[in-house]
């Protein structure tokens, strides 16, 4: 059985039925998150999240930046746990506002009686 963290991110339907998909790009720079495997965590981290908040997200391109270093004297190891947990719950709270803010835009641009 494969990871959960390793499976592709994909919301893709059938070519048929004319649907937009979600496509994700991630930035994590090295300045940020010096080791590979804190880069590697990190990554992972984000398509796990997307793929829990995926029926959520508005179809388009949805890129993901790490914005602010990890500091190495708090997570000393480089794949910890704890960090790990710390990554989920922050990717879960981003997500969520995200998707909210992306919904609320799509409605705000479809005029009313449309839908």
């Amino acid at each position: 059985m494969q990871n959960a963290v390793e499976q592709p991110v994909d919301n893709s339907v059938d070519d048929r039925l004319k649907v937009v998909t979600l496509r994700l790009g991630l930035v994590v720079p090295k300045r940020h998150a010096r080791r590979s495997v804190t880069r590697t965590l990190v990554k992972a981290q984000i398509r796990a999240g997307v793929r829990r908040h995926l029926e959520h997200l508005v179809a388009g391109d949805w890129v993901i930046r790490l914005r602010a270093p990890i500091d190495r004297k708090q997570f000393p190891s480089a794949r910890s746990e704890v960090l790990a947990d710390l990554l989920r719950a922050e990717v879960d709270v981003l997500l969520g506002d995200a998707a909210r803010r992306a919904r609320r835009a799509v409605a705000q641009a479809i005029p009313a009686g449309v839908a």
